[in-house]
This record gives C-alpha cells, sequence and structure tokens, in this order.
C-alpha cells in the first residue's frame, strides 16, 4: 500500500529537505499536504512559493493544539517529520532536547495511534566519529558516541524508539551531507557547494579547513556527499514501496568523496579553473570534527530502493548552473 495515497504532513516543510519533499511530492501529483514549520525572520518562505500544499500551520500552534485536541488537524495516511533544529553548533541544550527530542516522541505517539506512516529524519551525526562504525543496525544504538548536542538529541530519540518497540513500525533516516537547492537560507549550515559558488564569486577562490590528523592530507577529508533531490527519493521509498519497512536506515551516497574533488567540481560547472586556499580550522570545532564518512546502505537497498543515484559531478553541475546561477527554487 502506497501510504502517500492521502493526507500527508510534512514538518519542517519550509526547510532544506522539508521543502524538497514537498516538492517532489508535486510531482508525483500530490496536492493534499500540510506544511508546519517556524518561518522566523530568514528567507526559507521562499522555498514554499513555488509549491503546492493544502495548508501551513506554524509549528508551535501545530503543537500545542495536538496536545488539547489531537483530532484537531484530522487524520493522515503519512507523516513527514522533518522539523527540527539541524545546527550542530548550537549550544542551547535545553532548546534541542524539547525540539528534536519532546517534540518528536508527541509527533511519534500521535501518528502511531491514529496509524499514519510515521518517517523522520534521524542523523548520521549520531555516529560521532565513526569510531562505532557507522551501519544502521538498530542493535548498535548504545554504542554510538554524537560528538556534538545536536547529535546527541537526534540520538536520543533513536534510543526511544527502540525502547518503547517502535522501530518496528516507524523508520528513522539518517542523512550524510545532503546539499542542493532550497539550503540559502541555514547560513553556516549550509554546504560547502553554496558556500564555494558565493566565495568564488566574490574572490575567485575558496577556502578549505586544513587537516589536523597527518593521516589525511589538506582537503583529502571525506565525506559522503548525497544530491537532495536523491535523498527525498530515498524518503519516499519508505511510504511509497516499502511502506512495511521499520528502522533505522543510512541515507547518503555509499561513497565517499574528498572536499577537493567537491570543490573542484564546483569551479568545473562555472566553467573556471581551481582555486583553493587552505586555512586552520578553528579550535572550537577540531575535537568535533568528522573526518571520513560513508554511509553503509545495504540496508536501505534490501528495502527494495534500486534508483540510480545521481553522480557527484552531474549533481554539482546541477545545482550550480540550474539553481545557484539562476537563482531558482525547487518548483520555480
Amino acid at each position: 500500500m502506497n501510504t502517500l495515497d492521502g493526507r500527508i504532513l510534512v514538518t519542517g516543510g519550509a526547510g532544506f529537505i522539508g521543502s524538497a519533499l514537498v516538492w517532489a511530492l508535486n510531482r508525483r501529483g500530490h496536492g493534499d499536504i500540510v506544511v508546519t514549520d517556524f518561518l522566523g525572520t530568514d528567507e526559507k518562505w521562499r522555498n514554499l512559493v513555488p509549491l503546492r500544499f493544502a495548508d501551513y500551520v506554524e509549528a508551535d500552534v501545530f503543537r500545542s493544539t495536538l496536545r488539547q485536541h489531537p483530532e484537531a488537524f484530522g487524520r493522515f495516511s503519512t507523516v513527514l517529520h522533518l522539523g527540527a533544529c539541524s545546527a550542530t553548533t548550537e549550544k542551547n541544550a535545553a532548546y534541542l532536547i524539547d525540539n528534536n527530542f519532546a517534540y518528536t516522541k508527541e509527533l511519534a505517539t500521535w501518528a502511531l495511534a491514529q496509524g499514519a506512516r510515521f518517517i523522520y529524519a534521524s542523523s548520521a551525526a549520531t555516529y560521532g566519529d565513526g569510531a562505532q562504525g557507522m551501519d544502521d543496525k538498530d542493535d548498535n544504538l548504545a554504542r554510538l558516541r554524537p560528538l556534538n548536542m545536536y547529535g546527541y538529541s537526534k540520538h536520543l530519540f533513536d534510543l526511544h524508539a527502540q525502547r518503547m518497540g517502535w522501530l518496528s513500525r516507524i523508520v528513522g533516516v539518517k542523512y550524510f551531507n545532503v546539499f542542493g537547492p532550497n539550503e540559502d537560507h541555514k547560513r553556516d549550515m549550509r554546504s560547502l557547494v553554496n558556500k564555494a559558488y558565493e566565495q568564488i564569486l566574490a574572490t575567485g577562490r575558496v577556502q578549505l579547513f586544513k587537516s589536523h590528523k597527518p593521516e589525511f592530507k589538506d582537503g583529502e577529508q571525506q565525506r559522503d556527499f548525497l544530491y537532495v533531490k536523491d535523498a527525498v527519493e530515498m524518503t519516499l521509498h519508505f511510504a511509497e514501496h516499502a511502506p512495511a519497512a521499520g528502522g533505522l536506515y543510512n541515507l547518503g551516497s555509499g561513497q565517499a568523496n574528498t572536499w577537493l574533488t567537491l570543490t573542484r567540481a564546483i569551479f568545473t560547472a562555472l566553467g573556471r579553473e581551481p582555486n583553493i586556499e587552505f586555512i586552520d580550522m578553528p579550535g572550537g570545532l577540531r575535537g568535533k570534527y568528522q573526518y571520513f564518512t560513508r554511509a553503509d546502505v545495504a540496508k536501505l537497498h534490501a528495502t527494495g530502493f534500486a534508483k540510480v543515484l545521481t553522480p557527484l559531478a552531474d549533481a554539482v553541475r546541477d545545482y550550480v548552473q540550474n539553481h545557484l546561477v539562476p537563482g531558482k527554487k525547487l518548483g520555480e
């Protein structure tokens, strides 16, 4: 059963991945979508302008209303919970606990009570430095040691879902390094592609952090980069084609590429020769920096996901040439 054939709730729906999910749903012909988010004072409202949805509700209003009247917004067939503070540098632990942990508990309880498919964003940040591995086996959870409070707030809900016995009925997706259109509002949390594009326009060069580990040369720290258009296909797979799958799933390309490879692809997309400068990593980041990430996606493929992902160079070219240069959001 395709659980997208009904009303759909997208929390964080004005954000980066959330708005990309609404875009992907629109492309499938779905418009009976309720979007919640905190629009605040930034420009992420622009992500919503080209998209089709039935209603928008501010997230705090939605949450407080549900607490008092769980039936207030009617029934949904699918809940895509992307609403969270995604800043890995956020220091307010109480805010992260409330927004990323407590709210997710409330929403999952409500969704399960009404029989909705619940798919939520966990994070690859739960893996910390990767010393305990980056496999998405549910029995690995207690060994993980996140490096920042953001990762820990996500990890707490994964543990809670496991304790409650929910992981057989819900899906937590662990996004690796997602990049692509609709991330402009994320400021320091934007991808290197977005930041580098601005640097190249302003200065003609890109600054990368030096390595502070001898086993990695400057610029050869590695990440699993995933294009947002592929990330949303993976996410919706659990509602369209694997509605019975449960547990935690890595969403990544399954490949580790260096920052140099990514940066050179940006220059190529702009028709320029690479001009890269290495700068010292801020001291506050050094103990929390991941030098290598690569998603083990065998568990995802075991659910039947077989779509061919966009090669990194092609993804960078599409993002730069079709979105950054013309300044176009998804759906424009």
